[in-house]
């Protein structure tokens, strides 16, 4: 899935990316014992995580309306145990979180060591929605993409994973998922007439998120552009890089606090009384 990581001081053109790309699996049937394979492999990898508890490990899902980030929770992380897993939605800043820098509500929200924390949209939203919109200065977005770099280096240099998935799907292909939001009473929930002013957008966002591709994937903390059209595809890469990402950290089940002979002894011992 190496290929799918944006390289560092990189441009980055998504109209030439192609978000139906299914890599070597040419159908969903293909993929799925793939997939099977890694949220088992992510269950048993998230086990060891959490007692080691040497490291902590944040998923941050971006995309356009429609892109699949709840999806790709509800499929990726399916296996994981929830005590050690949180989901977290950034919504439209609070009062109070307005009267803070932009990055307190994100930082009260990162990970404690041991866990895995997915951000629904992220601090990403504070750089994109002023973008398009120009509710700010382009100064003053500028220089957040540099202060969103430094704050995720903090992190890592204290044993913080990040991984960033922008969810890439086409226009066309929204157009579809907010008609089937229309017609399934299941979804239709989801709908807000607001997502089709945003939709009148897309080239403006298209524009913002190829900047914010460009100046924020760093060595340390990388954005991967997930083809997410067919979204098996879309939880199948994220899955595959998740795993790869707490395989490289080598957690061990930590060594007992005390020897455990005696403790043996003292439980046969009861069971004979």
């Amino acid at each position: 899935m190496d290929r799918y990581r944006v390289r560092p001081g990189s441009r980055v053109r998504l109209d030439r990316i192609d978000p139906a790309d299914t890599g070597k699996h040419t159908d969903e049937d293909s993929a799925r014992a793939t997939l099977a394979r890694d949220v088992e492999r992510l269950r048993k990898l998230q086990d060891v995580f959490y007692a080691d508890g040497r490291w902590a490990l944040l998923i941050v899902l971006q995309g356009m309306d429609t892109s699949g980030k709840d999806g790709t929770v509800k499929h990726v992380m399916s296996g994981v145990n929830p005590s050690g897993c949180e989901v977290v939605p950034f919504k439209v800043p609070t009062d109070e979180d307005a009267a803070h820098d932009f990055l307190w509500r994100i930082h009260r929200a990162t990970p404690r060591r041991g866990h895995i924390t997915v951000f629904n949209r992220s601090h990403y939203e504070d750089v994109i929605v002023p973008r398009v919109h120009r509710t700010l200065p382009r100064r003053v977005v500028k220089a957040r993409y540099e202060q969103i770099n430094a704050f995720e280096q903090h992190l890592v240099e204290n044993q913080t994973v990040v991984l960033k998935f922008f969810l890439h799907i086409s226009k066309e292909e929204q157009r579809g998922r907010l008609l089937a939001r229309l017609d399934d009473p299941t979804k239709r929930w989801k709908f807000a007439p607001n997502d089709l002013k945003e939709r009148e957008c897309w080239d403006d966002y298209t524009a913002a998120y190829e900047k914010l591709l460009e100046r924020c994937s760093t060595k340390h903390a990388p954005w991967w552009i997930v083809p997410s059209d067919h979204k098996w595809y879309r939880n199948l890469v994220v899955a595959s890089v998740v795993v790869d990402a707490l395989k490289a950290l080598g957690c061990e089940y930590p060594a007992p606090a005390v020897p455990l002979a005696p403790l043996r002894r003292q439980l046969l011992a009861r069971r004979s009384r």
